[in-house]
């Protein structure tokens, strides 16, 4: 990977993309899209369907290879030039919309099965990973307020539940970035209410990339928002601020 890792950090940021551009059959998912975010920053992206905030996660974890652009981890580290594996590797992990869990395990199995921990052969010859502590296990699951449940069988977890879990899950392979889509869809308000908790308490250790659509959720959040449209930044800033923007109400919020 040493060819893909640049002498000096071109920026401090964490996350740096750059005219990112993508197309498909001729459509633009992504035209030239800049977006930077800063080491310990949340971020809440919105925008209508078709916006292109879900090219961006697959160009961020190199699901999709962009045409043009770069796209940086720490400044230094060219994500472009690095596979799917390698990258989560580097400490990018994703939560996609529909919840993934190893139903017929409890919920504390979930986090051991996905614990960061060696991965030789000889390590699991020898069971390292069976060897994890529990208070690694427990703290993850007390961040995700899933500690009470910790023994129950993941599958009898409501849907809520179930997304906090596999945000734990993220959480046990210790990220850097962690990219968050959709989590309070199909939530009811209070499950909604503490995801919007939750996600600020990781925030304080992690950077995270919220993309959602229940504003009702971002502004919870209190963190900056970026409005995506037709591939690129049409509005940044503050929830207040971005709400107010006569594009973002026309092309996405309505009137």
């Amino acid at each position: 990977m040493l060819e893909t890792i640049a002498p000096a950090p071109v920026t401090n940021a964490l996350l740096y993309l750059d005219g990112v551009s993508v197309s498909f059959d001729g459509f633009k998912a992504l035209n030239e899209l800049s977006l930077i975010l800063e080491h310990g920053e949340m971020r809440a992206i919105i925008g209508p369907n078709g916006a292109g905030k879900t090219t961006m996660m697959d160009v961020v974890t190199g699901k999709t290879r962009p045409d043009l652009g770069t796209v940086l981890l720490d400044g230094r580290i060219d994500l472009t030039q690095v596979d799917e594996a390698s990258i989560a590797e580097l400490g990018i992990g994703r939560k996609f919309q529909k919840p993934t869990v190893f139903e017929s395990h409890t919920v504390a199995d979930n986090v051991l099965l996905a614990l960061k921990a060696p991965r030789s052969p000889l390590a699991a010859l020898f069971g390292a990973r069976n060897r994890m502590p529990a208070e690694r296990i427990d703290a993850v699951l007390e961040t995700v307020k899933l500690i009470d449940l910790r023994d129950r069988l993941a599958g009898g977890l409501s849907h809520g539940q179930k997304q906090w879990l596999e945000i734990a899950m993220l959480l046990a392979q210790d990220p850097k970035l962690l990219l968050v889509d959709e989590p309070v869809a199909g939530m009811t308000d209070a499950e909604t209410e503490t995801t919007a908790h939750l996600l600020r308490d990781i925030a304080r250790s992690h950077s995270v990339i919220v993309v959602e659509h229940d504003m009702s959720f971002v502004r919870a959040l209190g963190v900056k928002v970026t409005c995506l449209h037709e591939g690129s930044v049409l509005a940044e800033g503050s929830i207040d601020d971005v709400s107010a923007n006569e594009r973002v109400v026309e092309v996405y919020l309505g009137r």
